[in-house]
C-alpha cells in the first residue's frame, strides 16, 4: 500500500509539457513559500513553454505540505505529492521525477541556493547535446554570493572530492541541487536508482555515464542559505551510500568468480594455514625464513620509524640494503600491525594467499572489461594467468612474483591513455600505479613492461591506424606518468642503485634460462607432473618458469589457426613467442641434438636492470597471454550456436589442455623447532649490548635458519651472515648471502663435508679477526647433522670447550678465546 498521496487541482499540463520543476521538501515552511512564488514568477516571464511544478513533501512535521497543497489550490500547474514519513532525499527526488511528464526536467532544492534564474544557462547547455546540465559551484565562472563556514566548506569539498574519485571521476561537483535532464532519461534513471539519501545524484549521474549519455557541468552562481540541510557528515553517508550501491551492484557471475579464487588460492596454502608459526613450505628452500623476516624488520621499522630502506639486523655490521632486497614494502608495510599482533608467519601467509587471489581478480575484470564479455570464459583465462605453472612453482617462494594485482591495473590504464579521452587523469593514474608495483616488484614490473612492448608492437603492425590515433596521447600520458612517480620513487631507487650495500648486478649461473623442452613438459605440482621431469630442466622448484604441457600447446595453436584473423590475436601470439624465446636465454641446446644456437636474450643480458634478471622468468609473460587466447576461445565456445556439437568437442578439448596442469596443494612441513636457548630467551644471560649472536655454521643463502631464530626472538639480536642480495668484492657484483670470510668459510666446510681440519695457529688468527669484526657475544651451535665435528672445530678456534645450555652448544665469548 503506498504511503504517499498526491494533492493538485485539475490538471492544466498534459504531454505537452515542457518542462517539469521538482522540488523536494522537509521541514520548509519558512522558505518553501517564497521558492515556489520565485520559480512561479521565473517561469511566466521566461519563455520555458508549458510548465508544472512538482512538490514533494518527505514526510515534514511542520507546515510544509499546507503551504504546497494551498499553491496547488492556486495554481493547477502546481502539485503536491505527500510522503507520510521522512524517507530521505533520494526517495523523494524519485517520486518527484517520476511523476513528471516533461519534455525537461529540473531538480532544485527548496533553499534556491541556486537561484531559478539560472536555469536559463542550463537550458542554453543542454541546447548543445548533452543529455543533462547539472550546475556547479567548482568550474571556472561559478560565483559564491555567501560562503559557507570554513570548516564545513573543506569538509564539504573533501567529501565531494572522494565522492567523485569513487563514483564519478571528471565531473567536479556532483551535490549542487541544481541540475536539469533530458526529461525521458531522467525518469529511465531514477526508475532504475535505489538509494533514498542525499547519494541519488551521484547515483543519476553513474547511470547516465554508464549509459554513455552526455553530461555538461554548468558554472552556477550559488550562495549558502542558513538552515541548509546538507550537513558535512552527510558526505560520509553518500560515500557509504555509494559504498552500499555498489556491493549490490556487484554480478553474482563476478562474486562467484572472486570467491572461487579465494578458495583455490587457499586450497594451495592449505598446508601452512594448519598452523602458519608451525608449517613450513619445504619447496620454498630458505626463501619462507627470508620472507618472514622481511616482513618481521619491516614491522619493526615502521614501529621505531627507522629507516624502512636499511638494518643492521642481519649481516652485521654491514648491514642489508632493504629497497635492494625487494621486501614488497607496499605490503609488508600496510601489514605491519598484522605482524605485530600475529607475527611474520601469518602476515606472510594472509599476503601471499590474499595477493594469489587478488592477482586472478584484477587478471579477470581486466579480459572481462576488454576481451570477452562472457565472465565464464574471463574467470577461465584469468584463473589461468594467476594459477599457471610458473606462478604456483614461485607460489613457493616468491610473493614478488604472485602478488600482480596492480599488473592488469597498470595496462588497463595505459589502454586507457590510448583512447586519449582523459590523458592527464590517466596518466596521474597510472603515475602512482607504477610507484605502488615498485614498492610490490621491480622486476615483474620490467618483464610485464617486456610483454606489453611486445603486444603493443605486434598491435601496431596489424593495426596502423589505431597505432596512428594513440601514439600521441599515449606518449603524453607517459610522460605525465612519469612526472608523477619519479619525485616518488627518486630517492628510494637512489638509495637501491648508490646507497648502502648495493649491487651492481646478480650472478645467476649458467643455467638461468628455459629449455625448449620446458615449455611441453608438466611442473611438479601440476597434476600430470613429476618432480624427476621438473628437476632436469629448471634451476630448482621454486624457478619452474614454463611448463606449461604439450597440451596447452596444441591447444594455444589451434586457438591462433581458428582466430587468426583478429588483430588481438595476432598480437596475443607474438607476445607469447616473443616472450618464450627470450626466455630461452644468450644461447640454447636445440632439444635431442647437440647443436647450441644464440639466444635472442643475449641482446639484453648486458643491459642495465635486465643484467639482474633470471632470463626463465620472462617465460611467466606467456601466462596471462594464453590465459587471454582461452578466453577469446571458451567466449567463441559458449556462444549459442546451430550445431551444438563443434562447442562440446572444443569445451571437450579445453578440459583436456587445462586437467593435466591443475595444481596440488604446495608441500608443507612441520617446521624444524627453535631451540628453547633461543625460544625462551636464554641468549640474553650472555649477549652484551652491540654484541651479535653467532650461529655455528654462520648464516647464509643455504642455511638460513636463524633468521626464525631471530623474528621468534622479536628480532632482539643481530646476527653476522644472512640471507639476502649484497655486494661482493671491489666491482660490486650482487650474490647471495653475506661477503665470505675464513671462518664461516671453514665452518660452512665443515658442515657439509664432516671433515675436521687441523686448525692452525693463523686459522685461530683469521678467527679472532672475524669474530673482532663482528662483534660477537656468543656462539651458538645447535643440533645438526655433523655438529659434533662442528663442536671439535669450534673448541680448537676458540681454545676451549663449549657448554651444553638449554638444547644448544654456546661458547661465551665474555670469558675469553
Amino acid at each position: 500500500m503506498s504511503t504517499e498521496s498526491r494533492v493538485s487541482a485539475q490538471p492544466a499540463v498534459g504531454l505537452g509539457t515542457d518542462l517539469t520543476v521538482v522540488i523536494p521538501a522537509y521541514n520548509e515552511e519558512r522558505r518553501l513559500g517564497p521558492t515556489l512564488d520565485a520559480v512561479r514568477a521565473h517561469l511566466d516571464a521566461s519563455d520555458q513553454g508549458e510548465w508544472e511544478l512538482i512538490v514533494v513533501d518527505d514526510g515534514s512535521t511542520d507546515r510544509t505540505a499546507e503551504i504546497a497543497a494551498e499553491a496547488a489550490a492556486a495554481d493547477p500547474r502546481v502539485q503536491l505529492i505527500r510522503g507520510e514519513r521522512n524517507r530521505g532525499k533520494g526517495h523523494a527526488l524519485r517520486s518527484g521525477v517520476l511523476a513528471s511528464r516533461g519534455r525537461r526536467v529540473l531538480v532544485t532544492d527548496a533553499d534556491l541556493a541556486a537561484p531559478i534564474e539560472e536555469l536559463d544557462h542550463l537550458d542554453k547547455a543542454l541546447a548543445e547535446g548533452p543529455t543533462a546540465a547539472i550546475g556547479s559551484r567548482a568550474r571556472p565562472g561559478a560565483t559564491i554570493g555567501a560562503h559557507q563556514h570554513r570548516l564545513r566548506e573543506l569538509l564539504g569539498r573533501t567529501g565531494n572530492f572522494l565522492i567523485r574519485s569513487v563514483a564519478v571521476p571528471g565531473i567536479r561537483d556532483t551535490q549542487c541541487g541544481f541540475k536539469l535532464f533530458d526529461g525521458d532519461r531522467a525518469r529511465e534513471a531514477f526508475a532504475a536508482s535505489r538509494l533514498r539519501g542525499w547519494g541519488i545524484d551521484v547515483e543519476i549521474l553513474q547511470y547516465f555515464r554508464r549509459a554513455g549519455w552526455p553530461v555538461a557541468e554548468v558554472p552556477v552562481r550559488w550562495s549558502h542559505q542558513e538552515g541548509s540541510k546538507v550537513r558535512p557528515l552527510d558526505y560520509v553517508r553518500v560515500l557509504a551510500e555509494l559504498t552500499a550501491l555498489k556491493a549490490r551492484a556487484v554480478r553474482r557471475a563476478d562474486l562467484l568468480a572472486t570467491l572461487c579464487f579465494l578458495a583455490l588460492s587457499f586450497v594451495l596454502y592449505s598446508g601452512r594455514w594448519t598452523s602458519p608459526d608451525h608449517r613450513y613450505l619445504i619447496d620454498s628452500m630458505q626463501d619462507q625464513n627470508q620472507w618472514e623476516w622481511f616482513f618481521a624488520v619491516t614491522a619493526e621499522n615502521v614501529r621505531h620509524l627507522d629507516n624502512p630502506l636499511f638494518t643492521t639486523l642481519q649481516n652485521f655490521p654491514d648491514g642489508v640494503n632493504l629497497m635492494a632486497n625487494t621486501v614488497m614494502l607496499g605490503l609488508s608495510v600496510p601489514l605491519a600491525p598484522l605482524t605485530w599482533l600475529f607475527g611474520p608467519a601469518l602476515a606472510l601467509n594472509v599476503a601471499m594467499t590474499g595477493g594469489l587471489a587478488a592477482t586472478a581478480v584484477s587478471w579477470y575484470r581486466l579480459i572481462a572489461k576488454r576481451l570477452v564479455p562472457h565472465r565464464g570464459a574471463a574467470a577461465v583465462g584469468a584463473g589461468l594467468a594467476a594459477f599457471a605453472p610458473p606462478m604456483i612453482s614461485h607460489a613457493n617462494a616468491h610473493p614478488n612474483f604472485i602478488v600482480l594485482f596492480m599488473i592488469p591495473l597498470i595496462i588497463e590504464r595505459a589502454l586507457r591513455l590510448c583512447e586519449g579521452t582523459r590523458v592527464v587523469r590517466d596518466g596521474v593514474i597510472l603515475g602512482l600505479y607504477t610507484t605502488y608495483q615498485i614498492f610490490l616488484g621491480e622486476e615483474p614490473l620490467l618483464l610485464a613492461v617486456l610483454g606489453m612492448l611486445l603486444f603493443a608492437a605486434a598491435y601496431a603492425l596489424v593495426r596502423r591506424d589505431v597505432a596512428r590515433a594513440s601514439w600521441r596521447p599515449l606518449a603524453r600520458g607517459l610522460g605525465i606518468a612519469l612526472a608523477v612517480a619519479l619525485p616518488l620513487i627518486a630517492f628510494p631507487l637512489y638509495w637501491q642503485f648508490f646507497g648502502p650495500q648495493s649491487y651492481k648486478s646478480v650472478l645467476h649461473g649458467d643455467h638461468a634460462n628455459n629449455s625448449p623442452l620446458a615449455f611441453l613438459a608438466f611442473a611438479e605440482r601440476s597434476l600430470a607432473g613429476s618432480k624427476e621431469t621438473a628437476d632436469a630442466l629448471a634451476m630448482n622448484p621454486t624457478e619452474q618458469n614454463a611448463f606449461y604441457g604439450w597440451p596447452l600447446a596444441a591447444l594455444a595453436f589451434a586457438i591462433v589457426v581458428r582466430l587468426w584473423e583478429r588483430p588481438v590475436v595476432k598480437a596475443l601470439t607474438v607476445t607469447v613467442l616473443g616472450a618464450a624465446l627470450l626466455s630461452l636465454g644468450q644461447k640454447f641446446r636445440v632439444p635431442l641434438t647437440d647443436i647450441v644456437l644464440p639466444g635472442p636474450w643475449a641482446l639484453l643480458a648486458d643491459r642495465p636492470l635486465f643484467e639482474s634478471v633470471i632470463e626463465a622468468r620472462v617465460g611467466m609473460v606467456c601466462a596471462p597471454a594464453l590465459g587471454m587466447l582461452l578466453a577469446l576461445a571458451l567466449a567463441r565456445l559458449l556462444t549459442p550456436r546451430p550445431t551444438p556439437a563443434h562447442g562440446y568437442a572444443g569445451l571437450a578439448a579445453v578440459a583436456v589442455a587445462l586437467l593435466p596442469i591443475v595444481p596440488a596443494p604446495l608441500t608443507a612441513v612441520d617446521r624444524v623447532e627453535v631451540p628453547p636457548y633461543i625460544a625462551e630467551g636464554t641468549w640474553r644471560d650472555h649477549l652484551g649490548e652491540d654484541e651479535t649472536l653467532v650461529p655455528i655454521p654462520v648464516p647464509d643463502a643455504a642455511h638460513a635458519e636463524a633468521l626464525h631464530w631471530q623474528t621468534t626472538a622479536g628480532l632482539g639480536f643481530r646476527l653476522p651472515g644472512g640471507y639476502f642480495n649484497g655486494p661482493w668484492g671491489p666491482d660490486r657484483v650482487g650474490i647471495y648471502g653475506p661477503s665470505p670470510r675464513h671462518t664461516s668459510n671453514l665452518l660452512r666446510q665443515v658442515s657439509e663435508t664432516g671433515r675436521i681440519p687441523r686448525v692452525t695457529p693463523a686459522w685461530r688468527a683469521a678467527a679472532r679477526e672475524d669474530l673482532k669484526f663482528w662483534r660477537a657475544g656468543v656462539l651458538v651451535l645447535p643440533p645438526q647433522p655433523n655438529d659434533g665435528q662442528l663442536r671439535t672445530t669450534v673448541d680448537a678456534l676458540v681454545g676451549r670447550p663449549g657448554q651444553w645450555v638449554n638444547g644448544v652448544w654456546v661458547w661465551d665469548l665474555h670469558r675469553g678465546s
